[in-house]
C-alpha cells in the first residue's frame, strides 16, 4: 500500500513538472476537454486489453488510464475547481455509506438486494429526484451501449418482450419496414426506419444475454483478421485488392473463415 501511494504521488510530481513553466508544450496546452477525447480512447484500449487478458496489455492501458484520471483532476486543482484528496474523500465516503452490509449491520440475502438498497441510499443522500425512471444513463455512451441500457432499465418495470422469440418477430417486422422504405421512402424515412432495426437487434442482444458492444466489437476483430488475411494472400500472388476480381476475394475470404 505505501508503494501504490508513493507511486502515485511521484506520478502526480511528474504531471506537475510537465505542467510548469518551462515544462512539455503539448502538455501545458491541454485543456479538460481535450482530456475527455483521450479518455475515451484510453477507456477503449482498456477494453480490448480485457477482452485480450494479456496480462502486459492490461498493465499499461490500466495505468494510461489513471495517468489521464489523474491528469484532468491536476487541471481543475489548477483552475482551483477542486483538489483530488476532495474526489478521494468523496468516493471513499460514498462506497462506504452505500455498503452497509459491508461496513454496518444491514443484513442482504442477495445482490439484488444490494441493488435495491443503493438506489434508497442515494436518495437519502439528497440525490435530485429523477424526471424520469431512464434518467441517470449517459448521454455520452455509444449509442449501442445506450440503447441496451435503456431498454435494460424499462425492462426493470417490466416493460420489456416477453421472450426472444417476440423480439426476434419485431426484429423482422422492422427489417420489412426498412425494405419498404429502401423501395420508396425518403432518405430520412430510411434513416429512422434503420434506426428502428437496430434498437431491435439490440433488444434481441440483450434477450440473449449478450452485450451489444461486446459483440459489435468482436465481429469487427473476425472481420479485420480475414480482411488482414485476404490482403496477405494477395500480396503473396503479388496483387492488390483493386486489382483482384469481387469473385476472387469471395474465394480467399472464405479460405479465411476456415482458417478461423
Amino acid at each position: 500500500m505505501k508503494k501504490t501511494a508513493r507511486l502515485i504521488e511521484e506520478l502526480r510530481d511528474i504531471i506537475h513538472a510537465l505542467r510548469a513553466p518551462g515544462g512539455c508544450p503539448w502538455d501545458r496546452k491541454q485543456t479538460p476537454a481535450d482530456v475527455k477525447e483521450y479518455l475515451v480512447e484510453e477507456l477503449y484500449e482498456l477494453f480490448e486489453a480485457i477482452d485480450c487478458g494479456e496480462k502486459n496489455m492490461l498493465v499499461e492501458e490500466t495505468g494510461d488510464l489513471l495517468f489521464m484520471v489523474l491528469f484532468l483532476a491536476n487541471l481543475y486543482e489548477e483552475a482551483g475547481t477542486f483538489r483530488l484528496a476532495d474526489s478521494l474523500e468523496t468516493i471513499r465516503k460514498k462506497m462506504i455509506h452505500r455498503h452497509p452490509h459491508v461496513f454496518a449491520d444491514t443484513k442482504v440475502n442477495s445482490a439484488e438486494e444490494v441493488k435495491q438498497n443503493w438506489q434508497k441510499l442515494k436518495i437519502k443522500e439528497g440525490k435530485k429526484p429523477k424526471k424520469s425512471f431512464l434518467d441517470g444513463i449517459p448521454k455520452n455512451l455509444p449509442a449501442l451501449s445506450r440503447a441496451y441500457y435503456v431498454t435494460a432499465k424499462a425492462a426493470a418495470v417490466d416493460f420489456d418482450w416477453d421472450s426472444s422469440a417476440d423480439v426476434m418477430k419485431k426484429v423482422h417486422e422492422e427489417l420489412g419496414e426498412l425494405e419498404t422504405a429502401r423501395r420508396s421512402g425518403t432518405p430520412d424515412q430510411v434513416k429512422e426506419e434503420m434506426g428502428d432495426l437496430l434498437f431491435s437487434m439490440v433488444n434481441l442482444s440483450r434477450h440473449l444475454g449478450i452485450e451489444p458492444e461486446q459483440a459489435l466489437r468482436r465481429a469487427n476483430e473476425k472481420f479485420l483478421s480475414r480482411f488482414s488475411y485476404m490482403e496477405q494472400s494477395l500480396a503473396a500472388r503479388g496483387k492488390t485488392l483493386k486489382e483482384t476480381p469481387l469473385a476472387e476475394m469471395d474465394m480467399i475470404w472464405e479460405e479465411a473463415k476456415k482458417e478461423g
